[in-house]
């Protein structure tokens, strides 16, 4: 009997589609990639000084690629070259699209099979979708392959000589990268708007009114004797009025006209109305998946994404990383009919809705997001299998599904016009005007309405109300009028939602770049988080300010667009690989931009101070240090800030100085602010009294790492300098415990601060020698120290409260590993695989994951409050699949061995891959 081996990337995936495939198919899982470039310093020695010494990547030769085995996957590849010895035939079933191709290439070039290779699509997993890609099979497409190899090889020549350049003038340790360089360039772009921001005030007045005492509607004023009220689209940045004939009211004419309008009537001017229809939005792609489940779900794109892989994995949904908003014609029919069975025959249109993308290059899969299957499972028949934010995330892309298959909204919007007389602000008559939208069927809407982001501008009225019937030369009473004073807000910082927007109009990245993109800059501290807004650090600042002063083309956003416009061209074959990146990193003649090396070689000096400053005015900057950002007078007392000269008579300082914590968003860092900070860390601090026993004074202080409390050492007496070598006396210094507050610290309590650690008392050690047992503070909390032995406390106060029969109490329990006497963080449940409970506990290097047996550390973007059981499981699955960690030295040896041979071979592998499947 034949045996067919079909290798996919996750072991999940694998799982399901095993249970789908009949007794003859062995499904394994890759676990991912196997392999990739390896860092120079993971090179063989031989070939660190040759063309691979330095990307990897021979880039006179054709950009020839040397690829390394990863070393926690060999292990894997050693399990993958068994089977597939038992194995009549190999079937690569990795996702299609560009990186799909990419492992399913890479996994062809290392098990080097010997027998029959076909590649197995699918885009969803389902059984009937399983057995299809089975007997339809087609030839691997090197396009596919060659594109995504020219974007692994862009990315390291981008990385590897921009980097190296934020080493030397800004901070060891940070990356430049092709979109993510961009993202935060534009993020940063974002809040230099909201630095040159001015607010402008205006005003306008609210009116109440009723028809003989029926229903009250509410209408605003918006002109004054013909002439147009300012609102805050009137105004630009700047806070200047931009609007020509209009009236700019104040406090004083806005309420002189709310005054003057109560005591009046309303005359009904104008009433126009006409029709109102919504269509429904199309089905979700990558990118307005994500946008609405932050909108509607509060998720991140990496929560997302975490969960839709898992819906996609256990054949809820098919494929998520896709720009195409085409439904198959099974889809449309099973849209089409849940619709017609749930709401009835009138919300479904006579023909199905085919909606086309915006998107150039569409390229990432051939379907939209939506329930897998040719019939469509209801929210409430997967409520007893989903839970949580998968079940969340499955309602969503079944609403939406269902919706764009559903007839328009109708309604109609109507439009009222009053006349008030008025003798008031210069006027004789006041405009007030009122809109409203009437729903009379609300067709698509009964399933599902699109999230919106916040609008800039927006004035708040509802755009869904009903209006009383009127119609012209009606009066009206009016019941109430009320001047309202308003600002100009700045430009909303992007969220992760409206990023993701902004890249995918900008034709930055693809579907599969964009959560990792979010992810690389927040992990590099280039963006923080407040809510949901991305807020740009100080580093991200200088970053980027380099970047556009020396490396303009590769944060310019219509090049960062065509590059991906270039990628989709190799993906079809229409554009050379080879060619390409020669163009890319040497230029040519007639090229309009230079190559990349070059602008790397004739960057001139660049001067790191320079870079890494930020002028915020009143002679005051921020800089970027290697501790972390500071603001710095640009001339110290006695000098002249614009001449730089010494004033007359005046005694020269050292500028000051004082840091930045991260709570200061960089348009809260006005000057009033800087000079706040700056007096902050001139003060001497809060003298709370002096110690009796030394004399010296005692001060409380806020420092870069907290509030603190220190004495002040006397200078000493005389002229003499130290002797060279000798030790300065330091003072002696102790932060505050959480509960405790600046403001409020007494002497007392400063002075036992001060005198820790405290002892407790002594007992006997297992020599029968005398030692003391104290109680401290330390990096991990509170504890007590014997000797070597050390034991957590609970509190912070036991270290001055805890007795010395207590202490001994908690040295006759058996020491236990960690804070073992702290609960875990949160129960997740029974583990799937291993039948186990599984909690989140928290360890000394961070939270973690654990059913007892497997540990697993928790991700930076993982909450310990808020992680769902599923990512917990996740987490565990994942930990489990790579297997112990292997040494690294012996782990390098062995890939250094296996992968060479495999480099060698790598174009004649690529040339006897099968060509690109016609049609």
């Amino acid at each position: 009997m034949s045996r067919k081996l079909v290798i996919v990337e996750s072991p999940a995936k694998a799982k399901k589609i095993g249970s789908f495939l009949g007794s003859d198919y062995v499904v394994d899982a890759s676990a991912g990639h196997i392999r990739d470039l390896p860092t120079p310093s993971e090179l063989p020695a031989d070939m660190k000084k040759g063309p691979f010494g330095k990307f990897a990547v021979d880039v006179d030769n054709g950009f020839e690629a040397y690829y390394v085995v990863d070393a926690d996957k060999k292990k894997k590849v050693s399990e993958l070259k068994r089977a597939l010895k038992d194995a009549d035939e190999l079937l690569l079933a990795t996702d299609e699209d560009r990186e799909g191709e990419a492992i399913a290439w890479h996994l062809l070039e290392v098990l080097k099979p010997k027998v029959p290779v076909k590649r197995m699509v699918f885009h969803e997993i389902t059984k009937e979708a399983i057995q299809r890609a089975a007997n339809n099979t087609r030839d691997l497409d090197t396009y596919l392959v060659d594109a995504q190899e020219t974007r692994r090889i862009l990315d390291r020549l981008y990385g590897y000589e921009i980097s190296p350049v934020l080493w030397r003038k800004v901070r060891q340790g940070l990356s430049g990268g092709r979109v993510q360089s961009v993202v935060t360039r534009m993020i940063v772009e974002r809040e230099r708007e909201r630095m040159a921001f001015r607010a402008a005030s205006y005003w306008d007045v609210d009116g109440e009114f009723t028809v003989n005492g029926g229903q009250q509607f509410g209408a605003r004023l918006t002109a004054l004797d013909g002439t147009r009220v300012a609102t805050g689209r009137d105004f630009n940045d700047a806070g200047e009025l931009t609007a020509k004939d209009v009236v700019h009211l104040d406090s004083q004419r806005a309420n002189a006209v709310a005054e003057a309008a109560r005591a009046s009537h309303a005359d009904v001017t104008s009433v126009q109305e006409k029709p109102y229809t919504r269509r429904p939005s199309a089905p979700f792609i990558t990118s307005t998946l994500q946008q609405e489940a932050s909108r509607k779900l509060r998720l991140s794109s990496r929560d997302t994404m975490r969960a839709a892989q898992r819906l996609y994995e256990n054949g809820y949904i098919t494929y998520m990383r896709t720009d195409s908003v085409v439904l198959s014609e099974s889809a449309l029919t099973a849209a089409r009919a849940q619709a017609r069975d749930l709401y009835g025959a009138e919300y479904v249109p006579d023909a199905p809705r085919r909606y086309a993308g915006k998107s150039k290059g569409a390229q990432e899969a051939h379907e939209a997001i939506r329930p897998a299957g040719d019939r469509f499972r209801t929210p409430a028949q997967v409520a007893g299998e989903l839970r949580g934010t998968e079940f969340a995330l499955y309602e969503l892309i079944w609403k939406r599904t269902v919706a764009s298959q559903m007839a328009d909204a109708r309604g109609s919007t109507a439009t009222v016009k009053l006349a008030v007389p008025v003798d008031a602000a210069g006027a004789k008559s006041a405009e007030f005007t009122a809109s409203g939208t009437v729903i009379t069927f609300r067709g698509f809407l009964a399933a599902y309405e699109e999230g919106r982001d916040v609008e800039r501008g927006a004035d708040g009225t509802p755009t869904e109300r009903r209006l009383p019937k009127l119609s012209e030369g009606v009066r009206l009473e009016v019941l109430d009028a009320e001047a309202k004073g308003h600002e100009t807000s700045p430009p909303p910082r992007y969220t992760e939602a409206s990023i993701v927007k902004a890249m995918e109009d900008k034709g930055i990245g693809r579907p599969s770049t964009y959560e990792p993109t979010i992810a690389t800059i927040t992990n590099r501290g280039y963006i923080n988080k407040r809510g949901s807004a991305l807020i740009p650090t100080w580093l991200a600042f200088a970053v980027t300010r380099l970047m556009e002063e020396h490396f303009p083309s590769l944060v310019d956003y219509d090049f960062t667009a065509s590059m991906e416009e270039d990628l989709d061209q190799i993906a079809s074959g229409d554009e050379q690989r080879v060619a390409w990146l020669t163009k890319f990193y040497f230029g040519g003649p007639q090229e309009s931009r230079e190559g990349l090396r070059r602008m790397v070689e004739d960057l001139g000096e660049i001067d790191a101070r320079e870079i890494s400053t930020i002028r915020i005015g009143d002679n005051i900057a921020v800089r970027v240090g290697r501790y972390g950002p500071y603001v710095e007078e640009l001339a110290p007392a006695g000098i002249d800030p614009n001449t730089g000269e010494v004033t007359e008579g005046a005694e020269v300082k050292d500028p000051r100085r004082a840091s930045i914590t991260d709570d200061i968003a960089p348009d809260e860092m006005t000057p009033e602010k800087a000079r706040e900070l700056l007096e902050q860390a001139g003060d001497d601090g809060r003298v709370l009294g002096t110690d009796p026993q030394s004399g010296h004074e005692i001060v409380a202080k806020a420092g870069r790492y907290g509030p603190y409390v220190t004495e002040v050492l006397p200078e000493p007496e005389g002229e003499e300098k130290p002797k060279r070598g000798a030790k300065k006396a330091k003072p002696r210094t102790a932060s505050l415990f959480k509960d405790m507050d600046l403001g409020t610290i007494e002497l007392d309590t400063a002075l036992k601060l001060l005198s820790l650690p405290r002892v407790v008392g002594e007992t006997t050690d297992d020599k029968g020698e005398t030692v003391e047992i104290t109680a401290q503070n330390g990096r991990y909390g509170p504890y007590l120290k014997k000797g070597t032995d050390s034991r957590s406390l609970q509190t912070e106060a036991q270290i001055f409260d805890i007795t010395l029969d207590e202490a001994l109490a908690i040295y006759a329990q058996p020491k236990q590993r960690g804070r073992a006497a702290v609960a875990p963080l949160k129960e997740l449940g029974e583990d799937p695989a291993s039948g186990k409970p599984v909690v989140v506990k928290d360890g000394r290097f961070g939270p973690y994951v654990t059913d007892g047996e497997t540990n697993a550390t928790l991700r930076k973007d993982d909450d310990p409050s808020t992680i769902t059981p599923e990512r917990g499981f996740e987490l565990l699955a994942e930990k489990r699949a790579k297997g112990p960690t292997t040494r690294k030295r012996a782990a390098k040896k062995t890939a250094k061995k296996t992968t060479k041979k495999a480099a060698a071979k790598k174009t004649t592998a690529k040339k006897a891959a099968a060509k690109k499947a016609s049609g």
